[in-house]
């Protein structure tokens, strides 16, 4: 169906300029990702306003079932289909009808149960079933019904933030040190207060003007500063660790939706506002999320400290290290015991040697990729260090 339409459209479609960050695909791919979307997009503007409503409404619907992961959904087609036609001669278009008999259709369910399978997985399967019929409108319809879905969760779902800029740190592959200026805004790109309001619906101030001077100088230079809760020095910013935690789960929560529309339309990462959510957000949450497990390496340190000086720790010690995986998108944690249990009397060697044996197999851990594996490196090197006498001993 798909090379039919480009077939009556007739020429080539132009292929836009977008950046693909940290997804390596090839310069064919991205342009016949990009021509998709450019076909799907034409497609959907060139039908009737009360067309385009109905197509939005069926798209909210679907896209609302499939973040939720509901059981069942519902959607419907259109009853009548827009096709522009292109000959060497002039442009027209045709309208085509779609069948009643297959306009309502239903995913999930009872099969969904038997075949425990998830809904994306199997309305995917729905949609390519009605994207191959052989009636042109039913056809259309079916991708009009993704290309919407995936639209809405792109635009709707998703809160605008700020404009961005960060770097890439040295080792790693994720751009994620924002570019700031003395006052901690990126000296390049101006800030959208849009992003803020839409996040934050119940906030309760009105002044747009002064949303900005609501969050720390620190947190305003990322893409959502409502979900920034460490300094560039590792500091919370935010009244304590669960919150912290809430914004790192509203990330991860963001980071999903887009993976879900990229799973129902893989074209949607030539939409430019998708490549500024996706490199917007990913910079902040991997920076957060490293940051959140440096916080919690500097506490782990601390509690030994001070069960060393109550005399607490004469009984064993097993450590559980959190570290965040930047394929993942997640935070894991690293198990190792320092000290079996017993009556052995503690001394900070025995830690020494943890963090450098558990440093060395973090080092062949190759389910991690590189970045990560230095990220988790770093802070057993910290942990490591805050209890090596020697090292402490040469530097006085």
């Amino acid at each position: 169906m798909k090379a039919e339409l480009i077939r009556i459209w007739g020429s080539p479609l132009p292929t836009p300029e977008i950046e693909v960050y940290t997804e390596q695909i090839s310069d064919e791919i991205t342009s016949y990702l990009s021509q998709e979307f450019e076909l799907w997009r034409n497609l959907f503007h060139a039908q009737t306003d009360s067309c385009q409503e109905f197509l939005e409404a069926e798209g909210y619907k679907l896209a609302e079932a499939l973040v939720q992961n509901e059981s069942l959904a519902h959607f419907s087609l259109p009853e009548k289909i827009t096709i522009p036609l292109s000959t060497s001669m002039n442009k027209t278009s045709q309208t085509f009808l779609v069948p009643p008999a297959i306009k309502n259709q239903k995913v999930g369910g009872l099969t969904m149960r038997l075949t425990r399978k998830k809904l994306n997985v199997m309305l995917n399967q729905k949609l390519e079933e009605l994207e191959s019929h052989l009636t042109p409108s039913v056809a259309a319809g079916a991708g009009l019904i993704r290309y919407a879905s995936a639209m809405h969760l792109i635009h709707h779902m998703l809160p605008e933030g700020n404009r961005v800029v960060y770097l890439t740190a040295p080792g790693d592959e994720i751009p994620t040190i924002p570019v700031t200026d003395d006052v901690g805004i990126s000296p390049l790109l101006p800030i959208s207060n849009t992003g803020i309001q839409r996040a934050n619906k119940n906030y309760g101030n009105k002044d747009e003007e002064n949303l900005q001077e609501h969050y720390s100088t620190a947190a305003r230079c990322f893409f959502l500063p409502q979900w920034v809760s460490f300094d560039s020095q590792d500091r919370l910013l935010v009244n304590s660790f669960h919150e912290a935690e809430i914004s790192l789960n509203a990330m991860q929560r963001f980071m999903r939706i887009l993976q879900v529309a990229i799973s129902l339309a893989p074209y949607i990462i030539a939409d430019q506002e998708y490549q500024e959510k996706r490199y917007g957000m990913l910079g902040q949450l991997v920076n957060q999320g490293r940051a959140m497990a440096r916080y919690e390496t500097k506490e782990i340190i601390q509690v030994i400290q001070q069960q060393v000086n109550s005399n607490r720790l004469n009984r064993g010690l097993s450590l559980k290290i959190t570290y965040f995986d930047d394929q993942r998108l997640e935070r894991l944690s690293r198990r190792l015991e320092v000290i079996p249990s017993g009556r052995i009397v503690f001394h900070p060697a025995f830690v020494v040697l943890a963090m450098r044996k558990e440093r060395a197999k973090a080092a062949q851990d190759f389910r991690m990729n590189y970045s990560t594996r230095r990220h988790l490196q770093a802070e057993l090197t910290e942990i490591e260090c805050a209890f090596d006498t020697s090292k402490s001993q040469q530097e006085k």
